[in-house]
């Protein structure tokens, strides 16, 4: 099935049957929703010209459908929309294929969903690469979009239908993203696949023109989102957001043609996923600080998949650096990399649902046995030990944690007390859920200040910059000067736990976390010297200083100003407004005191 994109981006599109052509026109946001402002916040940056496809790759990479074959076993039968964008999924085919059914010992009848995430074959770089990396710049760590790697987010349906010669129907709409948007995704895949099951291709075509009508997904705008007849409300949270508060504001105008409202685009239910391993959460808030090498067994995908999103985020709103999967099978093409008995398990987070990995990584360190979440019965009302990993011999075995880490920090009583009280009280999910990730949060932030003041220390006065001379480096990393500082600026300023702080802290610098954290932060403090050294120089009566140099160092000066303003837009450096216009002042006024045969050279863009 191949769909196109209208020749033209002013071209009106075909709108679904439910949606009138009154309502649509005043509902679509591409028209009214400018593309974001380049580097250092400049409006006038020119941004390249939108392409067929382009908006709907801004959110989706493909959509495929997978359905099962007698022959064949699973087999893609839509193999990809648009066709154009599923070239590169082609050697990725497989994997996706059996990761978009549940084990056949899950038994999941009816609708089930829940999400995967597997590696990316090759590098397909999109037209809108630029303004990608400026939505990737406000975004919060967790939401940056995925470098290496895909999402694929499954809907899911089992059901009995005797005229089929396996007496069942099966099928997976699937949606390839690299944004870790799950909440969102699986909202959109409730709203498209029980039409396309009873619709087909059609249906899929008029979703997908939809979404190649959409605005691109830039952190800190409030979006309408039109899809088969269904308006979805949300907005892309940025890191200028307070951490744990919701930025979505109901506005009045407007709003009697929005459907659906959501409060979050990625955040999943942490109470109802821990629930099982309810009296461990704080041990394994450690052991995913940590990067260690944990396994999630659990009864089917969906307990699977948002279980080690629950891990992932509990560190929030640290970076999980580690590789995860959500839902890995033996079918998975890291699986004998994974499951290897040479060498120690690696730093990743599997989900898990085949009998067979209750002896294949029997091995593994940590490992998390999830129970059915829809038991209501079930009730953390009684402490629950460690469980020793000898003892884990069966998928069948009881929900616990199989492990012999030995936490550094003392178990926080209150919180269990207060959330067991909450079950007791029949306190509403969404309660208990805010009260847990707002405990995440303030234990990762005590965590991360005492690293975070450190880090700033290192960041050199601004009284150090000349313009005349190269950006000050930054200090290095000193592990036994950081120590030192814990003992009147650690956690405990902020944090009522106690325990072995200095040993977490000291285990958590080998760690991947730590190396993507401090990598990230560098970065930034990097482009911030960049960026005070530009403004510095672009505070220069450059004119005046150019009369007393030769021709040659003028041209040398106007090309060293030239690297700087690529520098500057290319890496989004964090300047203030006005400092770009001002710099290419600063080069037109320089390249007109030259002779004319070297102001032609140097008006000629660079060769790519």
């Amino acid at each position: 099935m191949a769909l196109q994109g209208s020749e033209e981006m002013g071209e009106p599109v075909e709108e679904p049957e439910d949606l009138d052509d009154q309502d649509a026109a005043s509902i679509s946001p591409a028209e009214e929703i400018t593309m974001p402002p380049g580097p250092g916040g400049e409006e006038g940056s020119e941004q390249a010209p939108l392409l067929p496809w382009d908006r709907f790759s801004a959110w989706l990479h493909c959509i495929c459908v997978v359905g099962f074959d007698l022959e064949l076993g699973q087999a893609v039968e839509v193999s990809g929309v648009p066709k154009t964008l599923w070239s590169d999924m082609e050697k990725l085919k497989t994997s996706i294929c059996y990761l978009s059914f549940p084990d056949s010992n899950s038994g999941c009848l009816g609708d089930t969903q829940f999400c995967f995430r597997f590696r990316q074959g090759s590098n397909r770089k999109s037209s809108q690469g630029c303004f990608l990396e400026t939505a990737d710049r406000d975004a919060p760590p967790c939401l940056k979009r995925e470098q290496g790697h895909y999402y694929g987010y499954v809907y899911f349906r089992q059901v009995r239908d005797k005229s089929l010669k396996r007496g069942y129907f099966q099928k997976s709409l699937v949606l390839i993203s690299k944004l870790p948007y799950v909440t969102f995704f699986h909202c959109l895949l409730k709203i498209m696949a029980p039409e396309y099951f009873e619709k087909q291709e059609p249906c899929l075509e008029a979703a997908c023109n939809d979404m190649d009508r959409w605005p691109a997904p830039h952190p800190g705008r409030i979006l309408t989102l039109p899809i088969m007849g269904v308006v979805i409300k949300v907005r892309i949270p940025t890191c200028y957001d307070k951490p744990g508060t919701s930025q979505l504001v109901q506005s009045a105008q407007g709003d009697s043609l929005v459907s659906i409202v959501l409060p979050t685009i990625h955040e999943v239910d942490l109470f109802r996923c821990f629930h099982p391993v309810f009296f461990h959460i704080q041990m394994l808030w450690e052991l995913v600080l940590l990067g260690e090498a944990l396994v999630v067994m659990a009864p089917s995908p969906a307990e699977s998949s948002d279980t080690v999103l629950a891990l992932v985020s509990c560190i929030s709103p640290l970076r999980y650096c580690s590789d995860f999967r959500p839902y890995f099978t033996i079918h998975d093409s890291e699986f004998k990399e994974y499951t290897t008995r040479t060498q120690a398990p690696p730093s990743v987070i599997l989900g898990v649902t085949n009998p067979f990995f209750a002896k294949t990584l029997q091995h593994w360190p940590h490992i998390i046995r999830i129970g059915d979440m829809k038991q209501k019965g079930e009730q953390p009302t009684k402490q629950m030990k460690v469980k020793k990993l000898k003892n884990l011999k069966t998928l069948d075995s009881k929900p616990g944690v199989y492990t012999a880490y030995k936490p550094y920090l003392s178990k926080d009583e209150e919180i269990i007390k207060q959330l067991q009280k909450g079950v007791q009280q029949k306190r509403p999910s969404a309660a208990q859920n805010a009260i847990l990730r707002r405990y995440f949060l303030e234990l990762t932030q005590s965590f991360i200040i005492p690293l975070e003041r450190y880090v700033a220390s290192l960041m050199p006065l601004q009284k150090s910059i000349c313009p005349w001379k190269s950006p000050p480096q930054l200090r290095p990393f000193n592990q036994q000067d950081f120590m030192k500082t814990l003992e009147k600026a650690g956690p405990q300023l902020t944090s009522r736990l106690k325990g072995d702080w200095i040993g977490l802290y000291r285990c958590f610098l080998k760690s991947p976390n730590f190396d993507g954290w401090f990598r990230s932060r560098r970065k930034e403090m990097t482009q911030k010297l960049e960026a005070l050294h530009l403004e510095a120089l672009c505070e220069e009566d450059l004119q005046q200083r150019i009369q007393k140099h030769t021709e040659v160092e003028a041209v040398d000066l106007v090309l060293k100003l030239k690297d700087k303003l690529t520098q500057a837009e290319r890496e989004q450096l964090p300047l203030q407004p006005g400092t770009l216009p001002k710099l290419r002042s600063h080069i037109e006024a320089l390249i007109r005191t030259l002779p004319e045969d070297l102001q032609g050279i140097l008006h000629k863009p660079p060769t790519p």
